[in-house]
């Protein structure tokens, strides 16, 4: 053990040394503006380098299973007279956080060891375990004035770990050549992406347990549109699209436009978007020659007992077959580097950021968008499938099972 940590440190010194003229440094990613900023990078930096071989706490940590709770169980405790239900809150993610952060740095562990060592890789690592370090020493919540600096620290890792997704589609992509076994990193990255969604949608849950929403507990919304919030992110995808091609295909909704019922917007705000611009790019990449005559785009709504089921159809020429089985992996390259389906090529970022800042981002990029939402969809009981019409246009299918539904729900 002690020789692979010598050769652990060894290797991690050439690659922030770097080979080339330019040194490559895990903190030459941060920009700082002052001596004393950069002073109290580097100590954080040492401190958490330490704890990188200091593993006994992260290791006690990873021995413990989480404890998931179903969306009803926070809808029905989000709220009481007293207002004990936000200590009850703050109690459950000071012990549970740190065990679920400390799962993640054990896999990160796991990667293979030329993979790990890639420095966008290793400043993810690194990211979670200075989380684990100041989650693990927060001191015991007492109080709501202990758990008003909790909730600082929640949005300030929230904020830390906002461009994770990003950040592992680069390391990836950087380290491709190094990928033998494709099915170990893509456990590794299902696994990665759902567990920072759990963590992202119970912090928030937490933070937005103090605000008095209509329709709300927490993030729950107990009267939610699907038709609004598809509505929503057809805005969004539409301006993107225009932007890049001068049009956009209209998008139609049917079905039941008027269903209403308690559910999590978080998910659906990461996966309807990535799926409209997929719909909407094939749209328009299909009719170039008649861009400002294409089809509409037709979304289906179906409410049951049991679940909700989201179909997006499209008239933008189908998967081709060849392609139809490997739609759904993780791809490392950019749409420059590559001819792919659109679909294969199309970027997964932080949409809810993009939206509320009015930005408008690439129809395309990192292959990362539709693995991940149906990494999502099957992590909250539900799945996305395709099926293609080569030659016509695609029908994509999202399910989610309902909160308070026939049979069990999904844990978070």
């Amino acid at each position: 053990m002690a020789s692979r940590m010598l050769s652990l440190v060894n290797l991690r010194t050439v690659v922030i040394s770097g080979s080339g003229s330019r040194p490559v440094t895990v903190a030459t990613r941060f920009r700082s503006t002052s001596v004393t900023d950069h002073t109290e990078l580097a100590r954080e930096r040492s401190k958490t380098v330490t704890s990188f071989y200091n593993q006994s706490a992260i290791d006690i940590a990873s021995s413990k299973p989480s404890v998931r709770l179903t969306p009803t169980t926070m809808l029905y405790s989000g709220k009481s007279p007293d207002g004990s239900h936000i200590l009850k809150s703050a109690h459950y993610l000071h012990k549970e956080l740190p065990v679920r952060i400390a799962h993640r740095i054990k896999s990160f562990r796991g990667l293979p060891f030329i993979i790990g060592c890639n420095p966008t890789i290793l400043q993810v690592h690194e990211l979670y375990i200075r989380a684990f370090q100041k989650l693990s020493e927060f001191p015991p919540i007492k109080d709501r004035e202990v758990e008003e600096k909790y909730c600082k620290l929640l949005r300030q890792l929230l904020d830390d770990h906002k461009d994770v997704v990003t950040q592992l589609a680069e390391g990836f992509r950087e380290c491709r050549k190094h990928v033998q076994e494709e099915s170990v990193l893509s456990q590794f990255l299902d696994k990665t992406l759902t567990s920072r969604l759990g963590i992202r949608m119970l912090a928030t849950h937490h933070l937005a347990l103090h605000e008095d929403k209509p329709d709300f507990v927490g993030i729950i919304c107990t009267r939610l549109s699907p038709k609004k919030i598809i509505e929503k992110w057809v805005d969004f995808a539409r301006r993107l699209c225009e932007h890049k091609y001068g049009n956009a295909p209209r998008v139609r909704i049917n079905g039941h436009v008027a269903a209403r019922f308690p559910f999590i917007p978080m998910p659906l705000d990461y996966i309807l978007p990535e799926l409209l611009k997929n719909a909407m790019r094939a749209t328009m990449e299909s009719h170039l020659d008649t861009p400002y005559n294409v089809p509409d785009i037709l979304v289906t709504i179906a409410n049951n007992d049991v679940d909700i089921i989201i179909r997006i159809s499209d008239r933008g020429g189908g998967v081709p077959h060849s392609i139809l089985e490997k739609v759904m992996d993780y791809h490392f390259t950019t749409a420059e580097s590559s001819s792919q389906d659109p679909r294969m090529t199309s970027m997964f970022g932080n949409m809810v950021d993009m939206v509320n800042s009015g930005q408008s981002g690439p129809m395309h990029g990192f292959g990362f968008g539709l693995p991940t939402s149906r990494a999502y969809a099957e992590y909250l009981g539900g799945s996305l499938t395709i099926q293609s019409l080569q030659g016509i246009g695609t029908d994509v299918y999202l399910r989610f099972r309902h909160i308070e539904g026939k049979g069990e729900s999904f844990r978070i």
